[in-house]
């Protein structure tokens, strides 16, 4: 499987590190493709939402990672006991007194092989008033090292690192969603782009056809008033024109829409609270080159870039490692534990007469504090260790293997939705292909309709001039030349967004865009 590059994420906070374009303190904005999608990728606010999720996933990883780092874990307590006397054996007077303090340390750490490794110090001090004692204050250290590892169940590298594992491959599918939906949002903004650009050209057709059909009802009035045409054909004129005129309140409205859906991709008024009332004036035209489009080729690299079979691929991997994972909790919980521990005490000796305590009569003493105890425990004077086995056999593991089966059809749902995935790929880059193919081909045929158009109307207004023609034919062929422009202008337009999907379908839309990095003053953005 191949492994995330993270590209999207330096590039995109690359991008968003750069200072945006200046909004022009004028009625209009010239915009450039390039910087109308950085000024999507800057400041569109469901994206920047998007961006957080990766950033969560990766704390969640730096959360798993922590398992493996060590603990140390401090205690203190303090204790004074006293309770009545009932025998001379407990204290010479009415009540037993014990002052007892207790302190430990310990220092954890879960090993790669699942097991567990520990060193703990232990220390006490205890003063009584019990009769016959022999060190007192009495204080005692040990120095301890515990080890448990697994043989069989929780047995190993992966098992160990599963919480870290499972979160490396949320984070991994994260960006690669992060990755899809920047996609997206690049074809958006070009998408919208190039609509505006649409719009904007139909206006200025639709402008011209007004002019055109303005000028001809003046030449009309003039050739009335000379008395050279009737006064009905000017009807027509006026009714041309009116149609005219309604045509552009249309295109006007079409381009308002287009600048609207533009600047709320934006998110212009992030950047001016003016924006509202901006014309967004697009300074790029659209390409009619010929494409180089190869469909073996296009599947290749879709099937290597697209982002959500990547994610596919990563969710797939995490399916095989549940089912790894689930057969291996099936396994008995035996397990190796061993213990290496030294004691040490110390304490003030209390010397007895003839060395016996029975007597109760005390002779001397000798003061000592918790200093030997401690060198006695650290120095492994009284060396003691333990080793052993323990089998844990749960009867839900011999008599169920739903865990396992529940992981197995999991994994199945993943081959399939990958398989699923594939399917999907090679229709859209079939499809992006194909409108890519055909809009090149609609350009050259609408450029053929209008040039054949504007020939039909200057050979009919040739005709105009000597008297074999009417203004209904005039207006016939005005309207069919702006036709002609409109649609191939559409078709121009689709030829571009066709471009930006076949470019989203093979996962390469941000890669193709010329958005500036930091110390670049321009060119493709590399991933």
């Amino acid at each position: 499987m191949k492994r995330p590059t993270r590209a999207a994420i330096p590039l995109l906070l690359a991008v968003l590190s750069l200072p945006a374009p200046a909004v022009q303190e004028g009625e209009n904005l010239n915009l450039s493709l390039p910087e109308c999608i950085q000024k999507t990728l800057n400041n569109n606010l469901g994206l920047a939402a998007e961006v957080l999720t990766p950033q969560i996933a990766e704390a969640a990883v730096a959360l798993a990672g922590e398992k493996f780092i060590p603990s140390l874990a401090l205690s203190y307590s303090r204790q004074d006991n006293i309770s009545a006397s009932y025998s001379f054996l407990d204290a010479a007077g009415a009540a037993v007194s014990t002052l007892q303090n207790d302190y430990s340390s310990q220092f954890s750490q879960v090993l790669p092989t699942g097991g567990t490794l520990s060193m703990s110090l232990i220390g006490y001090k205890s003063d009584t008033t019990r009769q016959f004692q022999t060190i007192n204050p009495r204080f005692g250290s040990t120095l301890r090292f515990n080890f448990s590892q697994p043989l069989l169940k929780d047995f190993g590298w992966k098992m160990s690192r599963r919480e870290f594992i499972l979160a490396r491959n949320n984070r991994d599918m994260s960006e690669y969603n992060l990755s899809e939906t920047m996609e997206e949002y690049v074809y958006r903004a070009k998408s919208a782009y190039w609509n505006l650009v649409y719009s904007r050209e139909n206006l200025n057709v639709r402008r011209q056809s007004l002019k055109l059909a303005r000028e001809l009802l003046e030449k009309n009035k003039a050739e009335i008033e000379a008395g050279t045409l009737p006064p009905i054909e000017i009807l027509t004129a006026q009714a041309d024109v009116s149609t005219r005129e309604a045509d552009i309140l249309e295109a006007e409205a079409m381009v308002r829409n287009s600048e609207d859906l533009l600047k709320t991709l934006m998110n212009l008024e992030a950047e001016n609270p003016r924006a509202v009332s901006l014309h967004i004036i697009p300074t790029d035209s659209p390409s009619v080159s010929k494409p180089d489009v190869d469909l073996d080729r296009a599947l290749r690299e879709a099937y290597e870039n697209r982002p959500d079979l990547q994610a596919a691929r990563v969710g797939m991997e995490t399916s095989r490692f549940n089912l790894s994972y689930a057969r291996n909790q099936t396994a008995p919980d035996l397990r190796l534990q061993a213990s290496l521990w030294s004691p040490g005490i110390s304490g003030t000796q209390i010397i007895y007469e003839n060395n016996n305590a029975l007597s109760g009569k005390i002779i001397g003493v000798v003061p000592a504090g918790g200093g030997q105890a401690l060198k006695d425990a650290m120095d492994f004077r009284y060396k003691n260790w333990s080793l052993g086995l323990s089998l844990n056999i749960p009867l839900s593991t011999v008599f169920s293997r739903a865990f396992v089966a529940q992981a197995d059809l999991a994994l199945e749902q993943a081959q399939l939705r990958m398989k699923n995935q594939e399917q999907q790929i090679f229709l859209d880059i079939r499809t992006a292909v194909r409108a890519v193919e055909t809009n090149y081909l609609r350009i050259q045929a609408y450029r053929v309709a209008r040039e054949n158009a504007a020939k039909k109307l200057e050979a009919e207004e040739e005709k105009l001039k000597v008297g074999l023609s009417t203004n209904y034919f005039i207006l016939q062929y005005q309207r069919d030349l702006a036709n002609a422009l409109t649609m191939e202008l559409k078709a121009v337009v689709d030829y571009n967004v066709s471009l930006a999907g076949l470019y989203r379908a093979q996962g390469k839309g941000l890669e193709m865009e010329r958005v500036p990095l930091p110390g670049e003053s321009g060119g493709p953005a590399e991933r």
